[in-house]
């Protein structure tokens, strides 16, 4: 059983490594999206913070980054100083880095709580999940909020099975984890919440314990379980110092008055940007008044199948688990814990309502506790199989394997758009694209320009000598200008325009003017180049009331 156990870990290292090198090779095929370069700019203000001894304080009140933490982006400005690479290229590896890292964490987490073979599946479940693997190259917010908030999961899940005295590495990896999670978004405190019901569980086995051990009074149990909860609490301590120090140095605004935190909560807590439409179900709908469905219906169009299936099934066997009285009381409190940080953040959403929009991308969070739950449903389905026919489990594990090939196609065909992707249950992106918002990012708008450079070079067309070629836009203006780069000059306005780049999306024009650039993906059409030369066109949106 060993030597079977240090194979299935040597493949999942071997998809670790897969993925390290698929990243190495493709990841300067992403472009910019909406928010990447007021992200750069943040990072670089962080840095200046610094290094001007804390006096440089636009990083504390830039835009509304301020009310995040930048420790993604300052890192990225960092490192850009050390590649080879130019800033945004930088960038997008850094973010593989950190998905890779994400990727280990999670099969650490898995394989203690099922073993080899659920650590293997779940892996393999989150590697080949479009919306973890796209986002991990192009999200600078929500993809390292969701790999720091698997570290804190894992601390947490230590803690629970070490309770009530926590080792040093796990009360290390609490603090790292809080601090980074925190330190990203104001909403990890939803962590606490976590840990409720866990906490009550082992409280109430050593209320028992105690009372049956020592045949005392409720009183004595009372206090000895309450001693072994102090202790737990004590031993966190040093976690929560470390926690408060990476925070503060990683969002300084957080620190630089004692409410802020606060503030953020109030700050995010109610629709922070003017209202958009985006489409869902074939209808626009501004985002403050999505309908409760909105994250289901989108995890339930997003996710692979597998995926779907296996999660399904672990929350069900997991909560079963919690309830077995023949399994130690911390494994079943850290069941407990994963399935709350995989159903909680869905739940309390549906229940409140609160503006949603760029599909499930503020959700990523719940992708690897989900990947988890998938995983313990994997092992335990391949094991109980085992037990009747070895070829019957290789016969399942093979299934299991082309249920992880079929959305790793998918990623392949529409690369580099993966986080754009819809699994088959809503008929692929070519059904998916007249319903719901794919590419609401703006990637394609790199692969647009280079192909538009390319076209105007071999036509050997330039633009009059002391202007540049002007580019009406639809879509994020600052991604498409360090995209087209400095021949180019992006405006809003169609009219006096040479060309216009427009994302595949509902809200942008189509316009009756030759198209030199289409970029396609499964028949949908993510962006479009037209020469307006000569024209007279008056917007670059199909509908002014439904501009982004």
């Amino acid at each position: 059983m060993a030597k079977t156990e240090r194979l299935i870990d040597f493949a999942a290292t071997a998809v670790f490594a897969a993925v390290a090198l698929v990243a190495a090779l493709t990841f300067r095929d992403y472009g910019l999206g909406w928010d990447d370069y007021t992200h750069s700019q943040y990072g670089q203000l962080l840095l200046d913070y610094y290094r001007s001894g804390l006096a440089d304080k636009r990083a504390l009140s830039f835009v509304n980054l301020y009310m995040y933490g930048g420790g993604f982006d300052m890192a990225a400005a960092l490192l850009d100083r050390i590649t080879p690479f130019d800033l945004f290229e930088t960038r997008r590896l850094f973010g593989a880095a950190i998905g890779i890292a994400g990727l280990v964490v999670t099969w650490r987490l898995t394989r203690r709580l099922g073993g080899a073979t659920a650590g293997l599946i779940a892996v393999l479940l989150l590697a080949s999940c479009p919306q973890y693997y796209g986002h991990m190259f192009i999200n600078p917010k929500d993809a390292p909020f969701a790999v720091a908030m698997m570290v804190l999961l894992l601390g947490l899940a230590r803690a629970l099975e070490e309770y009530p005295k926590p080792r040093a590495a796990t009360v290390l990896i609490f603090g790292l984890g809080l601090g980074l999670s925190i330190g990203s978004r104001i909403l990890a405190g939803m962590a606490a919440l976590y840990m409720i019901a866990p906490l009550a569980m082992i409280f109430m086995s050593d209320l028992r314990g105690a009372k049956t051990r020592r045949a005392k009074t409720r009183a004595a149990g009372v206090r000895a379980a309450s001693a072994n909860f102090g202790r737990f609490i004590l031993i966190l301590l040093p976690g929560l110092v470390l926690a408060y120090a990476i925070m503060a140095f990683v969002w300084p605004w957080s620190v630089s008055e004692p409410l802020n935190p606060l503030r953020a909560v109030g700050y995010f807590s109610e629709f922070f940007e003017k209202p958009w439409k985006e489409m869902y179900e074939g209808v626009p709908i501004s985002v403050p008044d999505m309908p409760r469905s909105y994250m289901p219906v989108l995890f339930t169009l997003k996710m692979p199948e597998i995926f779907l299936v296996l999660a399904i099934g672990g929350v069900i066997g997991s909560a079963i688990a919690a309830f077995r009285s023949d399994l130690p009381v911390r494994r079943r409190a850290a069941f407990i814990l994963v399935i709350f940080a995989a159903l909680l953040p869905v739940a309390i959403t549906v229940v409140t309502r609160p503006a949603m929009y760029n599909g499930i991308r503020h959700f990523l969070f719940v992708i690897p506790p989900l990947a988890v739950l998938g995983g313990l449903a994997g092992g335990w389905i391949v094991q109980k199989v085992r037990e009747i026919s070895s070829p019957a489990a290789i016969a399942v594990s093979l299934v299991m394997l082309a249920g992880v090939i079929v959305p790793v196609t998918d990623m392949v065909r529409i690369h580099p758009y993966q986080y754009a992707n819809f699994n088959k249950i809503a008929g692929g992106i070519y059904e998916a694209d007249d319903n719901y918002m794919l590419d609401y990012w703006g990637l394609a708008f790199k692969q647009a320009a280079q192909e538009l450079r390319t076209k105007l070079t071999e036509q050997l067309e330039v633009p009059t000598k002391g202007r540049r070629w002007r580019v009406a836009v639809c879509g994020p203006h600052a991604a498409a200008a360090v995209e087209l780069g400095p021949e180019f000059v992006t405006t809003w306005e169609p009219k006096g325009a040479d060309f216009a780049m427009m994302l595949g999306t509902y809200y942008c024009a189509e316009y009756d003017a030759p198209v030199l650039v289409e970029i396609e993906r499964e028949d949908v059409v993510f962006a479009r180049v037209y020469d307006i030369r000569g024209r007279d066109f008056t917007s670059v949106f199909n509908n002014p009331t439904s501009t982004p």
